[in-house]
């Protein structure tokens, strides 16, 4: 085994308990190709492996077999320095590189490195001393406010201290503007004094000489040690590493230029006489115009990463809360999950909570993209960030810090704009070799116009044309820029991309498989009817019901229960309330004797429910369950209850349905009720009955030829979720749902389910439109450079604006509107 490929991996092993089950692991990772030798430390938990090549996605997979885990962690750093596609492919290879690294995703628009590896394996100085080892700097984490205590003493992880602190982008844009006026400053009069000659002969004649070329020359200098420096520190470097990058073009392309023009001033001799031009302006213009691109690009993706800002603003920086008998105004990064908060009329909620006392209706329009506030009322939860309406409220904490739902938010919004979308691999592919073939098309045409007899000015010219055109910057940016806007504008609209690549795969499905409780339907049993025998009245009749409902806690008692309430009907107080399982309940109430329940239980007491058995049967076929009441031994009334289809879920199928997408719906209840639904909402196909281990293998007979999604809520949606090309969460639903899921709508709306896809459309459409620019830009205007037809200047300022193109192609995206809808629709 050679040195130069010799691995030494450690891997944590989980859920091993005995020596036998690390001799299996030993075992298990001993029989891979290149591994000449594996230990299992049973008391540390750990694996150690030696090999040649050792590739830790197989070790994990072994160690699964195996019938164990080897779990991973992931860094995420910032990295300065990298401005092209070119860049960001050297810092992913070097860090993939690392001995435990799985996988290594460097995003060019938010300048930050992700790195999924095996615990503690690299660590944090190996990883950094990759970064710098490929020629560029990790970032400096910003230093967090103190954090705050929890009831043990801990200090509590809370992401939103962020806020506070100005986005790295901020920075990086106040160098630049800098820089490029001050460029400006020095190139203008040379470019006035060089365009100004071409018009006036006077003025030509009279800046001719070496006097005025010395001023040039100390010029163009300044500009070029200046603010140009940026450019020659990092290009230099990478082209003498032999590994060239954007920077290495401006460098060496301004280099050629001044270098040629301070040959000519302060060495004429070494020149032919009709070859003494200087290109000065050249040299400084082209830093000034490059700089200018590069702050307009700056400015232009300060824009694009805005989402993440404003939803960590959406948190207030103070919290009122009662302490001790005493209200208070305090820090909200102090709050602590129990604090009892006082809010006003207007006032923004600062972390998640409960209402305990008061009522109001509130915006959560910045969270959920839902626009019309929604009544909260004591017991219902609220989320912080959200604005209050006309109502005073006395809240109690329920989170803090990184566990509220708008950490949560922001933490998914964050992880989706690192990831790299699979249509991104041709542009990195192409640019892991652009930079060098660029520099020896520029070597070439060089030579090519000598040979041509062009002489060594004009071919000078083309070759620095040639290196200014290229711009691989365009090609680096044209994904990450456009995922980052699409996925923080899904976030405004209630849409969380969980994963980038949802995107992508979002977009290319042709059938929606819905699960039905929860997700087409309120998820919760409402009484739908209450018909009165003759001689009774709803009136009086509801509250009477609703009280022997009372002492039960089955969801039909709460829907009857809730019913009452909702009429402002008073409920009085059962006596000897006694339940008769799986037949129904009997209560005293206000000296009457009230029963409630199944068909059964009134045939059992004698009751003839036959005047509404033709009522009974259309409620049955409505997907509605029918009870019977009876007063003092007398039919009463019949009530049916169902779960009721959510109101926005027709426009929400219909605008699917308009997109061309077949619809499904898979559920767990009796084909019945679920054919009833079906019915209702127009839907095609369906599987009822399904059990949650059976909801996987429904999707695989639905799927077809074509790609999935599946929308659902609950635990038992959690595997179909996962085994979907796409999974859609409802976001009011549970969180293993949301875990397994791509894609998240915090509504829990399925409207959202249009917008989604809508958003994920147009997301790939624009960076369709980008790649297309970005390639079309290279492929057309290279060889026009290579003709001798285009000055360095107007390259310079192409290549600018090529970057500032893709960057404000993408903007497009925050004007997303959701697809129209109906505001009403009868179900089919």
């Amino acid at each position: 085994m050679s040195a130069a490929t010799a691995t030494r991996l450690s891997l944590p092993v989980e859920g091993m308990h005995c020596a036998g089950c690390a001799g299996k692991v030993e075992r298990a990772l001993a029989a891979l190709p290149n591994v000449t030798a594996a230990a299992v430390n049973l008391a540390t938990r750990r694996a150690t492996v030696e090999g040649e090549a050792l590739n830790p996605t197989a070790l994990r997979d072994a160690i699964a077999r195996a019938g164990f885990a080897s779990p991973t962690e992931t860094t995420e750093l910032a990295v300065e320095g990298m401005n092209c596609a070119a860049c960001t492919g050297r810092v992913e290879r070097a860090l993939a590189a690392l001995p435990g690294v799985e996988e290594a995703v460097v995003n060019l628009a938010t300048r930050r490195a992700t790195i999924r590896h095996a615990p503690g394996t690299p660590d944090r100085q190996a990883i950094e001393e990759a970064i710098r080892a490929a020629g560029y700097q990790p970032a400096p984490e910003a230093a967090p406010e103190p954090a705050p205590r929890d009831h043990a003493g801990a200090a509590a992880s809370d992401p939103a201290h962020a806020r506070h602190a100005a986005p790295p982008e901020a920075g990086e844009e106040a160098g630049l503007r800098r820089d490029t006026l001050l460029a400006l400053a020095l190139a203008a009069p040379l470019f006035l004094i060089e365009m100004g000659g071409h018009l006036l002969p006077a003025l030509h004649h009279a800046t001719a000489g070496t006097t005025w070329n010395l001023v040039q020359l100390a010029l163009a200098t300044a500009v070029i040690l200046g603010p140009g420096r940026r450019f020659h520190a990092i290009g230099w470097p990478a082209l003498f590493r032999g590994a060239p990058e954007m920077n290495s073009l401006v460098a060496l392309g301004t280099a050629a230029a001044w270098a040629y023009s301070a040959a000519v001033t302060l060495a004429p001799g070494l020149v032919p006489e009709e070859q003494r031009h200087v290109y000065f302006e050249a040299a400084a213009v082209i830093t000034a115009l490059v700089l200018l691109g590069r702050w307009l690009e700056a400015r232009s993706r300060g824009r694009a990463s805005a989402a993440i800002r404003r939803l960590l603003d959406l948190q207030p920086a103070t919290a009122r809360v009662e302490r001790d008998g005493v209200e208070q105004e305090i820090p909200a990064t102090r709050l602590r999950a129990g604090d009892i908060l006082r809010l006003r009329p207007g006032e923004r909620i600062p972390t998640d909570a409960e209402i305990i006392e008061g009522e109001s209706h509130l915006d959560e329009s910045m969270v959920t993209g839902e626009s019309l506030p929604v009544h909260r009322g004591p017991g219902e939860r609220v989320i912080g960030g959200t604005v209050n309406g006309p109502g005073a409220l006395r809240l109690r904490a329920t989170a803090v810090g990184s566990a509220t739902v708008l950490a949560r938010i922001t933490r998914l919004v964050e992880e989706a704009q690192g990831g790299k979308l699979p249509i991104q691999a041709l542009a990195d592919k192409v640019t892991r070799y652009f930079v060098p073939a660029v520099m020896a098309v520029a070597a070439l045409t060089f030579a090519g116009w000598l040979l041509a007899g062009g002489g060594i000015a004009h071919a000078l010219v083309a070759a620095v044309a040639v290196l200014i055109i290229a711009c691989p910057c365009a090609m680096g940016l044209a994904t990450p820029v456009a995922v980052m806007v699409g996925t923080g504008r899904g976030a405004e609209l209630g849409v969380l991309f969980r994963r980038g690549a949802a995107l992508q795969a979002l977009q290319d499905v042709s059938t929606i498989a819905m699960d039905k409780t929860g997700t087409l339907t309120e998820g919760r049993p409402a009484l739908t009817d209450l018909i009165p025998a003759p001689g009774f009245d709803e009136a009086s009749l509801l509250p009477l019901i609703a009280a022997a409902e009372s002492a039960s806690e089955h969801p039909v008692a709460e829907a009857i229960r809730a019913a009452a309430r909702d009429r402002d009907l008073p409920i009085p107080r059962a006596m000897a309330t006694q339940a008769i399982p799986g037949m129904g309940l009997r209560a005293g109430v206000e000296g009457r004797r009230v029963e409630v329940g199944a068909d059964r239980f009134m045939e059992s007491l004698g009751i003839d429910i036959a005047p509404f058995a033709e009522r009974a049967a259309r409620l049955g076929d409505a997907d509605r369950s029918p009870i019977y009441a009876a007063i003092d031994g007398r039919l009463a009334a019949i009530l049916a209850v169902a779960d009721p289809i959510r109101p926005s879920t027709a426009p929400a199928l219909q605008a699917l349905r308009g997109m061309g997408l077949d619809l499904a719906m898979v559920s767990g209840d009796n084909r019945r009720t679920a054919t009833a639904i079906a019915r209702q909402l127009g839907i095609g196909k369906l599987e009822a009955e399904v059990l949650p281990e059976g909801k996987v293998e429904a999707i695989r007979q639905l799927r077809g030829a074509g790609k999935l999604a599946f929308v659902g809520d609950g635990i038992n949606d959690a595997p179909a979720l996962a085994a979907a090309d796409t999974g859609i969460a409802i976001g009011t639903g549970t969180d293993v749902a949301i875990e397994s899921a791509d894609v998240v709508l915090m509504s829990g709306d399925p409207r959202g389910i249009p917008t989604a896809i809508a958003l994920s459309r147009a997301t790939l459409r624009n960076i369709r439109q980008n790649l297309f620019w970005a390639f079309a830009y290279n492929v057309v205007l290279i060889p026009v450079a290579i003709a001798g037809l285009l000055s360095p200047v107007l390259a310079a300022a192409a290549m600018g604006l090529s970057s500032v193109f893709v960057v404000g192609n993408a903007l497009r995206l925050r004007r997303f509107r959701a697809p129209e809808m109906a505001a009403t629709e009868k179900p089919a």
